[in-house]
This record gives structure tokens, sequence and C-alpha cells, in this order.
């Protein structure tokens, strides 16, 4: 009997002390996959997201996160906080944004948007969407665009919902709004030779496209600095051998005129900016080079032409993704290594000195940050 006893409480402790782990689970869903780092304390910004791609067609699209206060960084998290959805996260996570209490990805293969709780990352409600690309919003409405041509209108509050689909060029990416109008890139990427190369310019007070710019072939990356401008990037095009016969490069348009005001001639895959400061990587699938330029927006001058001013750049096989920390100015960058593999995340200061690393999912490409 006594033998029947310590093993009833033994079991019973054992019982008690599994479900409270699983309650802590439960509590805590970040602690599932995570690795410990650097602390990055704040004022201002709670941690950050990385929401990485997965190659096309694998379904693999994750959502990491970040905290800036424990320096924990946790993989797969949209997976661990929510079990019920079928197939995760999706396939081909394209953008990621917050937008008041709410987390907006887009995930193009899926032709879906999620939208989160932006605090946990707990699904709210899900937006149908054929060929999303980016979101970017302007008072109560998301706008995404999609390769069928138009950018959609959606009312924050109804989430799942599409007022009206506003027609632009051909395969529309990246948004930016300046003032009342929102200007989107059009890249006509399904159209190869005949790109697209126009800005389409829509008035947000009736939601209906005003003018489109000409600028060049197959644009992509597009971003406002605080002076009015845009700064929007051309692919350029190459010949079947490879070699480009159009160069890629970097243009700023004078949103007061509407009109073309700089080119770069310079090759941009992806950039962010941060008060004067735009931070731009160009990486080159012919020689596997990377360069990374500095920018100041408000002289419209190459400040340097690398900003990684201790030689780990090195260590970035396959520049993919960049945002800037706003509060701290601090500098980063995901490598996306072999695209089937695990990528990296890197964290220079402004500086251009490395400071932390965390490995991520697979193709690490887009990057939003949780204020307080």
């Amino acid at each position: 009997m006594k033998h029947q006893l310590q093993h009833f409480f033994k079991l019973t402790g054992f019982l008690l002390l599994t479900a409270l782990a699983f309650a802590c689970r439960k509590d805590n869903p970040f602690d599932e996959d995570s690795e410990q780092g650097a602390k990055t304390p704040s004022l201002t910004v709670k941690g950050l997201y990385v929401l990485n791609e997965g190659n096309w067609g694998s379904n693999k699209s994750s959502l990491d996160y970040y905290s800036y206060d424990d320096g924990k960084y946790t993989r797969n998290i949209f997976g661990t906080v929510n079990p019920a959805v079928t197939l995760g996260l999706g396939d081909v996570g394209n953008d990621i944004k917050i937008y008041g209490a709410k987390m907006y990805v887009v995930v193009n293969g899926s032709n879906k948007v999620e939208i989160l709780n932006a605090s946990n990352a707990r699904q709210v409600a899900k937006l149908e969407i054929n060929n999303p690309r980016y979101v970017t919003f302007y008072k109560n409405f998301a706008y995404i665009t999609s390769y069928d041509g138009y950018v959609a209108m959606v009312d924050t509050t109804a989430l799942s919902t599409i007022k009206t689909k506003i027609m632009v060029g051909n395969q529309p990416e990246e948004m930016a709004v300046v003032g009342n109008k929102l200007y989107v890139a059009n890249s006509g990427g399904y159209n190869y030779p005949n790109y697209d190369r126009t800005v389409s310019v829509i008035d947000l007070t009736n939601n209906t496209e005003i003018k489109k710019i000409d600028v060049a072939i197959n644009l992509d990356r597009l971003r406002a600095d605080q002076y009015g401008d845009i700064y929007v990037s051309s692919r350029g095009q190459m010949d079947q051998s490879g070699e480009y016969i159009i160069n890629p490069s970097l243009f700023v348009i004078d949103t007061k005129t509407d009109l073309i005001k700089k080119d770069f001639k310079i090759p941009v895959s992806n950039f962010s900016i941060n008060g004067d400061d735009a931070y731009l990587y160009s990486y080159s699938y012919a020689t596997q080079k990377s360069t990374y330029v500095k920018l100041n927006v408000k002289d419209e001058t190459i400040v340097s032409n690398n900003f990684i001013t201790d030689g780990t750049e090195t260590l970035i096989a396959t520049p993919y993704g960049i945002e800037v920390d706003p509060s701290s100015g601090d500098i980063f960058v995901t490598d996306a290594k072999d695209y089937v593999t695990p990528g990296t995340i890197y964290c220079f200061d402004k500086a251009g000195k490395k400071k932390f690393s965390f490995t991520t999912g697979d193709i690490p490409a887009h990057i939003t940050f949780l204020f307080k």
C-alpha cells in the first residue's frame, strides 16, 4: 500500500508538472524553437518579425520573431500559435507590415493575405486575393497590389472584404503613399521582353488612377523619403545569355511635379530609407557578388560604397532583405544563402559594424518592427 501511494503521488506530481509545462507553452507560444542572443533594449521598439518566403511550391513560408527585451529569436511562430490553420502560413510569403494592432502577411503563392494580431501573431482573418504582392496603408484602408493588374482596397475594419479594385499597370509591385497620392511600381514582369515601365499615380481622395509616369522597364522597389520624393528601382533587361542590354538603375521622382529628377545609374536589388539615409544592396547572379551603398536622400548623393565597415559583408552569401530600425539606426540584412536551407539575419549598427546574427527560416526576405 505504501508503495502504491508513493507511485500515486509520483504519477500525480508528474502529471501536474506536465500540465503546468503545457500551460506555460500555451501562454508563451514563442518558446518552441528559439535561439538566445543579444538583447537590444529600446524605448520604442518591442521586437521585429521576419517573414521567410520559402521556395516556390514548397509551402514553407514561415514567420520568426526577435524580442529586443530578452534577446530571444524564435522561429516558425505562426505554425506554433495557429496550429489549426491547415497548410500553415502557406507558399511564398511576399510582404509583411503592421498597421495599428494588426499585422498583414501577404502570401503570394497561396493567393491570400493573413491578418494577424500584431502582438502575438494569432490569426484574426484571412483575405483571399489572386497573386498578391505588397501592402501599404492610408487612413482606414489597406492597399494590396495584385499581379492581375490592380490594387485592392480593403477596409481595415471589415478585414476580409475587398471594397474596390483600382486598375493600374501590368504586374504591379511595391507602393508608397505621399500626401493623398499612392505611387505604384508597374513591372510587367510576366511580359518579357515587353516589360511595363510606368509608375501609376492614384488619387486617394477618390481611389482612381490619375496618371502614369514613364520611368524605365521592369520596375520593382519603391520607397518614399521625408522630402516628398519617391525612389524607384528598375531591374533592367537581360538578353538570352544573361547579359544586360538595359542596365538596372535607381530613379528619383519629385511628387510635387511627378517628374523624374535624377537617375543614379546604379543597380539596386532592395533598399530601405531611414531619415536622410538610404541603404541599398545589389546582388549579381552572374558574378555572385554584392554591393552595399549608402545614399543621402536630402542631398541625393552617394555617401559610401560600402555601409558595412568591418569586413563582415563577406559572411553574406545572398543578401535578400533589408530594413532599418527607425529608433536606433541599426541595419538588418537577411541572407537567403542557397534558397533551400535556413538563412541568416544580420544586425549592423549605424556605423556599419556587425552586432549579432540569428538563423532564420528558408529565404528570409521581409522585416517589420513591432513598436511598444
